[in-house]
């Protein structure tokens, strides 16, 4: 059409479409034209028209041709494709910053509880720090609101705010409107200095007088320790779900299925594996030198890992060209500001208040809330697993710590086991049954573990074996469907909402697992843990 405009003249716009000619009668009449009207006159030549219209054909056979020959990838090629990481060496930076953090925090979470529970003849120090690691009086930076709910520990004590469960969706909210890689070392700092200082404090406790069980929530060092506790768990909840919900699928690509599930499976690996050298080695240790020496090797770990995780977490950005910089959502980035975001409610409190109902709206909301729910629910299973309750419990029955580390020790390696056999479930049973069959496998072998409890022949060391060896694999099954289930909540969340409804998620689990450890508290003698087991159990 370019050409055409330039083969034609127009004169005197004024138009009466009456008076249009061709070429052929314009010579007689042009002067004429010009002078006694203001018609205009255009000149159009039929044969250019003719060629113009040939080479539009043309030119749309052309683009034709090349649409046809756009290459289309094949289904190897596309499975190639979806196997491929968007960043793959950002993800190894990433696979290798995880390794330092969670070895040491699977350190210090066998440690805790072992070094607690040779103060005392009495699960309840234990319960009540696995309580308040959940639900303690936490006034988190001055802007999460008092709750109060009552409930008696050894009818004196009170719980006034929960941490994790409120403190969970706050922290989220707060991480969604925070650049990703200083929030991740900040809190990266915080929790080291909180396992620092609960270290501190414990060693403390070895070296004073003792006294009895329900004397020692009354101690500084153990409120101390609660508080410390408290913090730290709410930063590994924060720094977990950032990894897991929201880094790893930046790295894999979201639209890269197959890459994005075996780098889940490589970190579910890494942290079972960091399980498994955690337990065994602080298990060894304890073994062989006092409480005291254990948790100086322990606070050793922790100093000289905090400057690897830093180092390693910047590594892993810069490796992935800047992809973690990028804004979560149009809101944190052309929206309201971080400031505008925390202050707008004209009050602190009124904001934290506006965020919490926000997190759990949020969290009833999303598309899989099925699966999320069923997930919340392993946790009231916290005394039939390797936890701080099973480790305080195996203790003052005599086990010996080796044998306490080589069973939590296991019960991860069956964790490394379920990233393999979980695969195969999937492709032979699709995704819900397969999560169905976890399920099922892992009642059936808790079911004949409390019966083995029950039978009363726990004072024999094979019974014990066997009653260990049978939550050992019940494992498989509990940890089969956590990895089904970990993608289904990745990639069925929004991106932008990815933290808040992740800690929340993790404060649901929580108030779950609270549950339980609250029921602790109350039947805090040895002797009431078939009682318990019975209760975990049934849920």
């Amino acid at each position: 059409f370019r050409n055409l405009n330039s083969r034609c003249s127009i004169t005197n716009t004024d138009l009466h479409l009456s008076s249009v000619v061709t070429e052929d009668e314009a010579p007689q009449d042009l002067l004429a034209a010009e002078c006694d009207c203001s018609t205009p006159i255009v000149h159009l030549k039929t044969d250019i028209l003719d060629s113009e219209s040939l080479s539009l054909l043309a030119e749309t056979t052309y683009v034709d041709s090349v649409l046809t020959a756009l290459p289309v990838l094949s289904e190897e090629e596309q499975n190639a494709l979806a196997a491929t990481p968007a960043h793959p060496v950002g993800l190894y930076a990433l696979y290798a910053s995880s390794l330092a953090g969670n070895l040491v925090e699977q350190l210090w979470n066998f440690a805790w509880p072992s070094s607690i529970a040779l103060l005392h003849p009495s699960l309840l120090p234990v319960a009540v720090m696995g309580f308040f690691s959940k639900v303690v009086i936490l006034q988190y930076f001055n802007w999460i609101p008092l709750f109060v709910a009552s409930g008696m520990l050894s009818n004196k004590q009170c719980v006034k705010q929960l941490a994790i469960i409120i403190g969970g969706p706050l922290l989220g909210k707060l991480m969604d409107y925070s650049p990703r890689v200083p929030a991740y070392m900040g809190l990266n700092v915080v929790q080291a200095a909180a396992q620092l200082l609960s270290a501190t404090m414990i060693i403390h406790a070895h070296t004073v007088s003792s006294t009895s069980a329900p004397a020692v929530l009354f101690r500084p060092w153990f409120i101390v320790l609660v508080l410390a506790g408290a913090i730290e768990r709410l930063c590994g909840v924060a720094t977990g779900v950032a990894v897991e919900r929201d880094w790893v699928i930046l790295l894999a690509g979201m639209n890269r299925p197959i890459a994005l599930a075996q780098a889940n499976a490589v970190l579910n690996r890494i942290d079972l594996l960091c399980e498994i050298a955690g337990a065994s080695v602080f298990g060894f240790l304890l073994s062989k030198y006092k409480p005291v020496t254990c948790l100086k090797y322990a606070a050793a770990s922790m100093i000289w890992s905090l400057p690897v995780m830093i180092g390693l977490t910047w590594l892993t950005n810069k490796l992935a060209t800047g992809v973690l910089d990028r804004p979560k959502s149009c809101q944190t980035s052309c929206g309201e500001s971080p400031e505008e975001a925390v202050v707008e409610a004209g009050s602190i409190v009124d904001r934290g208040l506006e965020t919490i109902k926000l997190g759990w709206k949020e969290y009833m909301q999303q598309p899989v809330l099925p699966a999320s729910l069923a997930y919340v629910l392993l946790f009231f299973n916290v005394v039939l697993a390797p936890s701080s309750l099973m480790t305080a419990f195996l203790t003052q029955h005599g086990v010996n710590p080796s044998i306490i580390g080589g069973f939590s020790g296991l019960c991860a390696f069956m964790g490394v086991a379920a990233t393999f056999l979980s695969a195969t479930l999937v492709k032979q049973l699709g995704i819900l049954k397969a999560g169905a069959a976890g399920l099922v496998f892992q009642a059936f072998l808790l079911s004949l573990a409390v019966a083995v409890y029950w039978s009363g022949s726990l004072s024999q060391q094979s019974p014990v074996l066997f009653f260990l060896g049978l939550i050992v694999l019940s494992r498989l099954g509990h940890m089969s469907y956590d990895v089904v289930g970990a993608q289904i909540l990745q990639t069925g969340i929004p991106s932008s909402k990815v933290n808040l409804i992740g800690t929340t998620e993790v404060s649901v689990a929580s108030l779950a697992e609270s549950v339980m450890l609250g029921v602790a508290i109350i039947a805090n003698d040895a002797s009431h843990y078939g009682f318990l087991a019975m209760l975990s159990l049934l849920s």
